[in-house]
């Protein structure tokens, strides 16, 4: 079925990702039928980058307890061409492996081509749009959860200096700076935040902790106390800087951050976490597909419904819960419209 829709996602798994470096190939137990189950790509960092990939993940882990369903699980390398894509992609559709899903914005072309070869085949993407009847393009409300992550932390910084760092300046992590540069201020109209990036346009900004830690050390020394990374496995090397200084916080982002074992050293300093619920969006394609009424056209996945959200974990936003709720019915009463480009 063709459609645009939004999907509830309430009361399922939380989770999200945003991408590094690994070779094609881990693999699950493949079935003998003539559909082996769901292919899945990852963009760089894989699925252990404690964020985007890894709530993906999360989304066929639960289908194959769930559903039974086995599983294919592909990562793509640095500075990657789109025919490294479409071979990927590919290699997963020959194969028998249904619904073929691309995790990342950059899968968004080659989706568009490879679906338009496999008629027979769903496919999905995540974070784009691509045409085609037998195309699931799952999108999410970014700026939504990243406005209520300017909230807490305009609300919880001491120094009123707030930072962003975002893997890549593309229109995808722009989205999470408007909103949360917007949310601050919304909040306290004294509050100074400082948006920067790790790259230009290179995705190495996804898959560089040692980036992200320099330049969350170089903010932390300007007196920026709270700081919210928007750059996938990045973002481990920022919560690494913050967790080595007292008094800051670290926001997370696609996953509960504070709950992902990788960074459970470092969780005390993780105030909070915008999470996407990339997981919610992959199971709920598996699904269809199993059913038999694969989703297909633009599914959007917002903060009404959950699709988006700000994590609990840690109990460090209690205080200022309220507030934070306040702000959300606020957007999804339509009273406040958040922005997707930043005012620069």
């Amino acid at each position: 079925m063709r459609r645009v829709t939004k999907i509830a996602a309430a009361g399922m798994a939380s989770a999200a990702l945003m991408f590094t470096t690994a070779a094609c190939g881990e693999s699950s137990t493949e079935s003998g039928g003539k559909e082996k189950g769901v292919g899945l790509a990852f963009d760089v960092g894989g699925r252990d980058d404690h964020s985007f990939n890894e709530s993906a993940a999360r989304g066929v882990d639960k289908a194959k307890d769930e559903l039974g369903v086995d599983a294919k699980l592909m990562t793509a390398k640095n500075n990657e061409t789109e025919a490294d894509r479409e071979q990927r992609l590919s290699s997963l559709a020959e194969a028998g492996y249904n619904p073929v899903i691309g995790v990342g914005f950059n899968y968004g072309k080659s989706i568009e081509k490879v679906a338009k070869q496999f008629p027979d085949t769903t496919f999905g993407v995540v974070d784009s749009v691509s045409e085609g009847k037998n195309v699931d393009s799952m999108v999410f409300s970014e700026h939504e959860g990243s406005y209520l992550a300017g909230v807490a932390a305009a609300l919880k910084s001491k120094t009123g200096k707030v930072g962003f760092i975002g893997g890549v300046n593309n229109a995808l992590i722009q989205k999470f700076e408007a909103g949360f540069v917007q949310g601050a201020q919304d909040t306290k109209k004294d509050i100074e935040v400082f948006p920067e990036y790790l790259y230009p346009n290179n995705d190495k900004g996804f898959n560089d902790p040692a980036a992200a830690k320099a330049k969350a050390k170089g903010m932390l020394d300007r007196g920026i106390d709270v700081i919210y990374t928007a750059a996938g496995q990045s973002g481990a090397g920022s919560i690494e800087a913050i967790a080595g200084k007292e008094g800051t916080w670290a926001i997370g982002v696609d996953s509960d951050q504070y709950q992902q074992p990788g960074l459970a050293k470092y969780k005390d300093s993780i105030l909070t976490s915008v999470v996407k619920n990339v997981d919610v969006a992959v199971f709920d394609l598996i699904k269809s597909v199993e059913d038999g009424k694969p989703l297909t056209g633009v599914n959007a996945y917002t903060l009404k419904e959950d699709g988006v959200s700000l994590a609990t974990s840690g109990g460090f936003i209690d205080d200022i819960q309220p507030k934070i709720d306040a702000a959300k019915e606020k957007i999804v009463s339509g009273e406040v419209k958040v922005d997707e480009q930043p005012k620069r």
